[in-house]
């Protein structure tokens, strides 16, 4: 026990005397009380994301890996990242994050700002090639976190071709976000091309030649791509 919890088991032990308190253990105790209240409910928060995200991943996708589950699991509890919200994507049996989850969880923690810039030594407009510079400050003394990320006809979904310029800043963002809270995992945006939805009854799918390589594209899938740009 802490002296707080000490001083009080002390004085229930001993019958006839008051509980005088002084203000500096008042004042602990008030602050122990807040941080357990705080540490239940956050607790319980994370509980019911938990249980929402196996609940809406069952539902979309149907009956999945225990280890799937493990690590839908272990995402909910150590980021918050859920399902319902759209935070995050199941593709080719696994999770992406995705940029408006990545936004969430920087407003969430508080974000000082972000700052994105072209690096015109590095673009080349003529061919639609954009590469973009993203700084993201959790406070405002953060040194900040760097991310690049390049968007030309080549490695981005037919569907939003000719917004290259937006897909390269998105993957930047997206980039800094994940150095600056630690999220391993690639981000939806930062795919060259839409994998394989494993929604189930998908099978609408066509085949692609991007980069020299053939790739499995969902056409449900690359719409929802295209609407984060």
């Amino acid at each position: 026990m802490n002296n707080s919890e000490d001083f009080v088991a002390n004085v229930r032990k001993e019958p006839g005397r008051h509980r005088h308190f002084s203000s500096k253990t008042k004042q602990d105790l008030r602050r122990s009380e807040k941080s357990n209240s705080g540490n239940t409910g956050g607790v319980k928060k994370a509980t019911s994301i938990v249980r929402s995200n196996a609940k809406y991943a069952v539902a979309i996708w149907g009956e999945l890996p225990k280890v799937t589950l493990s690590s839908l699991k272990e995402l909910a509890g150590r980021h918050a990242l859920s399902i319902p919200a759209g935070d995050l994507q199941l593709l080719n049996g696994g999770w992406y994050v995705t940029h408006s989850g990545l936004l969430t969880m920087a407003k969430r923690s508080h974000c000082s700002g972000i700052t994105t810039s072209i690096d015109r030594m590095a673009s080349d407009p003529a061919n639609s090639r954009w590469v973009f510079r993203a700084t993201v400050y959790k406070s405002p003394r953060s040194r900040g976190f760097v991310g690049y990320g390049d968007a030309d006809p080549s490695n981005v979904s037919s569907l939003v071709h000719g917004a290259e310029m937006r897909v390269a800043e998105t993957r930047a963002v997206n980039r800094a976000l994940r150095k600056a809270y630690g999220i391993g995992l690639c981000s939806v945006e930062e795919l060259g091309w839409a994998p394989r939805s494993n929604r189930a009854g998908s099978s609408d799918q066509r085949t692609d030649s991007m980069n020299g390589n053939r790739a499995t594209r969902t056409d449900s899938l690359a719409s929802a791509t295209a609407s984060a740009f």
